[in-house]
């Protein structure tokens, strides 16, 4: 036989045996991708516009510094039992952080301690825990909203007359706080009277039944502030359905897209509104910065703003209205 015809099968099976060798070696010196950071974010609430815009703001975030999210939610805010579920299934899933817009103060300090006890950080957003083991608040300073909801009132009803005030659920931080607020400056002017403070907890229907019951009870009334997003809606729909929107001054809390319609028709004269989209980026900011050995500020206040139907056209007013709209 031909010699070349015995070296060609030899070439062949060594050009076989190199490029076997060649392809092992590739898969070995592969590096796999690193897997995105997670984030469990766990809201007050499934509802309203004001939990929608915090998760916008939370979705933004989490595109832009690269990492996951799953959003958990009782269907009430009032739900604390219902929260506290959630988290335990938040911390079961192991995240690499927790951001949490606790329904209670005291009742949620002890689910986060078991997060920090795990080694997952806790960004608290919108309203506080009653504990150290939180590594940040990122929100509006609920006292001073609760100030300047007295002064908006002052300045449209006057300095005598009586006041009645819609409250959320007695014993909630965010409420005590923008009660005291409240009180301390309507303290301020002897001749302002508060007549009468109920507890609409998260039923606008609830909340527009004890505003009938009020203006009955008491129809010299001047002004009310509800202190809450729901209690707002249902002042605002009592007072209209009974006519009085010329009568009775309303101070609301937050910007929903029916406050700010009744704004318009003069139903609301003014509403104290917060930054929920920074309050929802903010909160998944601090997570990641955490994460990555950064420090986080302890508290960040995203500050408050009246708003009237005089402002509420003001270009930098509009982003705070209407973030979602570029």
């Amino acid at each position: 036989m031909d010699k070349t015809m015995k070296v060609k099968p030899l070439l062949f099976a060594v050009l076989v045996a190199v490029i076997s060798m060649s392809s092992c070696t590739k898969q070995t010196e592969t590096i796999p991708t690193e897997q995105k950071k997670h984030l469990e974010v766990v809201l007050r609430s499934q509802n309203g516009d004001y939990w929608k815009t915090v998760k916008m703001g939370a979705e933004v975030a989490a595109k832009e510094f690269d990492v996951t999210l799953d959003f958990r939610a009782p269907g009430d805010e009032a739900d604390v039992k219902g929260q506290i579920a959630l988290m335990e299934q938040s911390i079961s899933s192991g995240p690499d952080a927790i951001v949490l817009a606790p329904n209670g103060y005291k009742e949620l300090s002890g689910i986060v301690d078991d997060a920090y006890m795990r080694g997952i950080p806790v960004i608290t957003i919108d309203s506080e825990v009653e504990t150290r083991k939180a590594k940040s608040f990122i929100g509006a300073n609920n006292y001073e909203a609760g100030q300047l909801a007295g002064k908006q009132l002052i300045k449209l009803a006057g300095t005598s007359g009586d006041i009645a005030i819609v409250s959320f659920m007695q014993g909630e931080r965010n409420t005590e706080l923008r009660e005291q607020g409240l009180l301390e400056e309507l303290s301020k002017y002897p001749d302002v009277k508060v007549i009468e403070k109920v507890y609409s907890l998260t039923d606008y229907e609830l909340a527009a039944q004890l505003t009938h019951n009020m203006m009955e009870k008491h129809p010299q009334l001047d002004g009310i502030v509800a202190l809450n997003e729901i209690s707002s809606i249902g002042v605002a729909h009592a007072i209209q359905s009974m006519d009085l929107q010329d009568k009775v001054k309303i101070i609301t809390f937050d910007s929903t897209s029916e406050e700010l319609e009744l704004l318009q028709e003069g139903v609301i004269q003014a509403t104290i509104i917060q930054n929920p989209f920074s309050i929802g980026y903010l909160g998944v900011k601090n997570a990641v910065e955490a994460l990555n050995g950064k420090k986080v500020p302890s508290r960040v206040d995203t500050g408050i703003k009246a708003i009237d139907l005089n402002n509420m056209f003001w270009s930098d007013n509009q982003k705070l209205l209407f973030p979602f709209i570029k």
